[in-house]
């Protein structure tokens, strides 16, 4: 006759099963979240964005949780700080910037 498994032991593979969960997937996005939160917190005057819209602009002021936001010299719009998606660093000193790729380049 065989006895029959402990409940304990059937509930091994769904508690594996939520571990990988946390440590996989909801772990690493509560870090991003909070060093989005951080970031957001920490934004000041002068500082180069880009908006969840794709638009890249120059922090001009803040109002509480308004920015102005810079996008060209004529264009200056009040944004909500939470569209800020990130901050745009520029290149390092001594690194080239991109370039816009050549003729030849495109036609090869």
């Amino acid at each position: 006759m065989q006895s029959s498994p402990s409940p304990f032991v059937s509930l091994i593979p769904i508690v594996a099963i939520f571990v990988i969960f946390y440590v996989l997937l909801i772990r690493p996005q509560h870090k991003q979240q909070k060093e989005h939160d951080n970031m957001l917190a920490n934004l000041k005057k002068g500082d180069k964005i880009m908006t969840t819209g794709g638009l890249y602009g120059v922090i001009t002021g803040i109002k509480g949780n308004d920015l102005e936001v810079k996008f060209s010299e004529t264009v200056k719009l009040t944004v909500a700080r939470s569209a800020v998606a990130k901050l745009v660093q520029p290149p390092a000193a001594g690194t080239p910037a991109p370039s816009a790729p050549t003729k030849e380049e495109t036609a090869a």
